[in-house]
């Protein structure tokens, strides 16, 4: 199980490392074309999210591969499983189910990381 954790940590990582890079480099205008919802907040908004994707994704691997604080590793998680369900706020009220499925299978990813590494298989 301990592998299987690695692994969903590394994938979520990735995602949102990605996720967070974009959100907090691109033009507001350019991110609008791939995704729509950014149209209803502000740039700061927007950069502010992908910031925190992107310390989220460090979160998730950092403190446990240097074994530096890796009680941040499952808060890292904790606070995915918490931006997720924002997102599945913003995209129900724009009506996008594809967006709000997308985010459930990320929500539990992270919820099933928070729950191993605070509980059963923790560092």
């Amino acid at each position: 199980m301990n592998v299987f954790l690695w692994i969903v940590q590394a994938v979520l990582a990735l995602m949102f490392a990605m996720a967070g890079v974009m959100k907090s480099t691109q033009p507001k205008a350019k991110l609008a074309e791939k995704l729509p919802w950014v149209s209803d907040y502000s740039a700061g908004t927007v950069r502010f999210i992908g910031a925190v994707e992107l310390a989220a994704a460090l979160g998730l691997i950092l403190p446990a591969t240097t074994g530096i604080a890796p009680v941040l590793t499952p808060l890292a998680a904790t606070g995915l499983a918490v931006v997720m369900v924002l997102a599945m706020i913003t995209h129900a009220r724009r009506k996008e189910p594809s967006a709000i499925g997308f985010n459930a299978v990320l929500l539990i990813l992270a919820a099933l990381v928070a729950w191993g590494r605070f509980g059963p298989y923790s560092f």
